[in-house]
Parts: structure tokens; C-alpha cells; sequence
């Protein structure tokens, strides 16, 4: 890690302090302290992120005069020029970035954090914030960023699994785990890393599903997923996770049909990653049964929600999601460009999809 630069900013809420990246030290006590800290918004997560190569780390930390510190996880692009490259947080598929601040943050420190970023000599900032956060960060937000309006679905383990299984599960769910229950499945989970090849095996052969529902190219499916998704991430975030990540696998006669990857930071678990063969999984309602076996767990070790990320809106993803009680709440992305840069490469995956006659699954 560099050594961290200190900056001093003025502004209407008094001088800052900022330090950049922020000391791990500093950053792990601000976690742990912010009992809404997500398991993306980790030191643990941005090491992740380092790991693939692509990526520095460009964390800031505000030190304020009344005390107070919010510390901001972001990083950098690191195969471009500064002024064409980016600083995010997180980057598309990383999932919630954001400030992490015990005790909350008022709209005047949330417009420092906006006009610092504003300020950045880089192409493109970024900033997916987590929910429950947004009131504050959409009244503080200047004219220069535009909003991305993004969900997470989450479930509420308030009350216990009892609770959840009985009033949150919708009925059709509860009986697609009885009916995996009664199957010849055998359920085991790993916290050690053993079972990523077994995940992406399932996760290959859940590519080329999605190409044929979607229409696409396998060639092209493919690359993107693999470009999105890339092997060795699963691997260097069970490595550095540990206990905290495990992974959820289904066996029929000794043939991996499904899993699930999990991850968990304090009160919150978070359901990642997902892969199948649906041909065996499917009817056996897999899927349902490792997402009841990793909430009671949850519910077991005392986490308060158990976030199972975005899906779009009213795909059948979401209605899968909300069968287990899961709410949509507001999670969005604040973004600043110098160039339009993100209209362009929409326009072009439009145009893509067009001709390929592409359908969203």
C-alpha cells in the first residue's frame, strides 16, 4: 500500500482533513463501529478488488474538526492515465460502496464528500451507496452528478428464523424446500475454499443457459460473463474471507446441481454469488433449499438481514428474491463524467443487442 498522502480541504462545513488511502487501521474501527456497515464496504472487500490487478486503492478518510470521520472505500483504474481513468465506488458488479460513518452523516459533511469527488482529476467518480442512506446523499448531491437509481433486496431476520420461515417465506417457497427436503440431495458447505472449482463448473454451465435464454452468442456470453465474473475471483474472496465465505453446495449421486456463495460481515449476510445446472436442479427446487439452510444460519449467528443484492425490477430474479421476504430498497449510484462516456458505451451495447436480437432474461 502507498503511503497515505494528507490533504487539507476547506470548506462550509470548516477545514478537512483527508487522507488517502485511509489507514486500515482507522477504516476497520469505522466498520466495525457502523453497525450499517456492509460487508462490501470492508477492508476485507477492497483487497478483493486489488487482487485482480485492475485496481489501486484510492480510499479517502475525512478527518473533521468537530472529530468526526467518515471514511469513503473507493478505488482507481490502474491501466489508464489518470485523467482518463476512474475512481468508483464501487466498480459495475462489486456491488454497495459508500461512506462508511458510525453514528450517520448530515447533508452538510455529505455535500463535502460530494464537492471533494467533484474535484478529483479523473475522468469518471462514481459512488453506489448502500440503503437506507440515500435521503441524505440525494439532497446533498450537486447538479454535476447524475443519479443511476439502483435496489437491494434484502430480508429481514428480525424475530428469528421461526418468524421468517413462517410470515416472510411466501407459501410457494416453504413448499419448494419441503419438496428439496424429500429429494435425494445432499447439502454440505465449505468455508475454506475447497469447493470453488465445483462452483465454477456450475457457473460455466450457467452461462451458456442464460446465452440460450438471452439469445446471445455463446463466444460473446462468455467472454462477458467471465470478463464480469473472471474465475479467479471467487477463489482470492474465499481466501481472503475465510470463515466468513461460504459456500453453499448441493450433490444428487455425487454431481454438483447447485450453489450458492455467501458472505457475512457482523449483523449482515450477504447472499453473492449463485450458479446451477438447472436441468438437475430445477426440479428438485435446489436453489430454495441452500437460501433456507444459509438464512437460518444467519438467523442463528444473530445477523439482522440477509442482503441478496440487485436484480431488475419485476424479472423473474426479483419475484425469485422477494419469495423470501426480500424488499426492494433504494440503493443509488451518483456518478460524475467530464466526457459522456457512459452514454456512449450504452448506445453501443444497444446497438449490440439489436443486432443479435438480444433479450433480457
Amino acid at each position: 500500500m502507498n503511503a497515505p498522502a494528507e490533504l487539507l480541504i476547506h470548506t462550509a462545513a470548516g477545514p478537512a482533513h483527508v487522507t488517502t488511502p485511509a489507514p486500515r487501521d482507522t477504516w476497520w474501527d469505522l466498520v466495525e463501529r457502523d453497525t450499517e456497515s456492509h460487508v462490501t464496504q470492508t477492508p476485507t472487500w477492497l483487497e478483493c478488488l486489488c487482487a485482480s490487478g485492475r485496481y489501486g486503492d484510492a480510499s479517502r478518510l475525512y478527518t473533521f474538526g468537530d472529530g468526526n470521520r467518515i471514511l469513503l472505500p473507493l478505488v482507481r483504474r490502474l491501466r489508464h492515465p489518470p485523467r482518463l481513468g476512474a475512481e468508483e465506488s464501487w466498480p459495475t458488479g462489486w456491488g454497495v460502496g459508500g461512506p462508511v460513518a458510525p453514528g450517520g452523516i448530515g447533508p452538510e459533511k455529505a455535500r463535502v464528500l460530494f464537492d471533494d469527488l467533484a474535484d478529483r482529476p479523473v475522468l469518471r467518480v462514481g459512488v453506489r451507496f448502500r440503503p437506507g442512506d440515500s435521503g441524505t446523499w440525494e439532497r446533498a448531491a450537486p447538479a454535476g452528478f447524475r443519479l443511476e437509481p439502483h435496489t437491494t433486496q434484502v430480508v429481514d431476520l428480525d424475530g428469528g428464523f421461526d418468524t421468517v420461515w413462517r410470515s416472510r417465506f411466501h407459501t410457494r417457497v416453504r413448499r419448494d424446500v419441503r419438496r428439496a427436503e424429500n429429494s435425494s440431495l445432499e447439502v454440505e458447505v465449505d468455508r475454506t475454499g475447497r469447493l470453488v472449482p465445483a462452483f465454477q463448473y456450475l457457473y460455466d454451465q450457467s452461462i451458456e443457459r442464460w446465452a440460450g435464454q438471452q439469445h446471445e452468442p455463446l463466444a460473446l456470453a462468455r467472454w462477458r460473463r467471465r470478463r464480469e465474473f473472471p474465475g479467479e475471483r471467487l477463489a482470492a474472496v474465499a481466501a481472503r474471507f475465510g470463515a466468513d465465505c461460504a459456500i453453499w453446495m448441493a450433490w444428487r449421486s455425487g454431481e454438483p446441481v447447485a450453489s450458492i456463495v455467501v458472505l457475512r460481515h457482523g449483523p449482515h449476510a450477504k447472499f453473492w454469488r449463485a450458479a446451477m445446472n438447472r436441468e438437475l436442479a430445477h426440479p428438485v427446487r435446489a436453489t430454495p433449499l441452500l437460501n433456507r439452510l444459509a438464512i437460518e444460519e444467519a438467523c442463528e449467528e444473530g445477523c439482522r438481514c440477509y442482503d441478496m443484492g440487485e436484480s431488475t425490477p419485476d424479472s423473474s430474479l426479483a419475484h425469485f428474491k422477494a419469495g423470501f421476504g426480500a424488499v426492494a430498497h433504494s440503493s443509488p449510484r451518483y456518478s460524475r463524467e467530464r466526457l459522456p462516456v457512459s452514454a456512449v458505451e450504452r448506445g453501443l451495447r444497444t446497438a449490440v443487442k439489436r443486432v443479435i436480437r438480444f433479450r433480457d432474461a
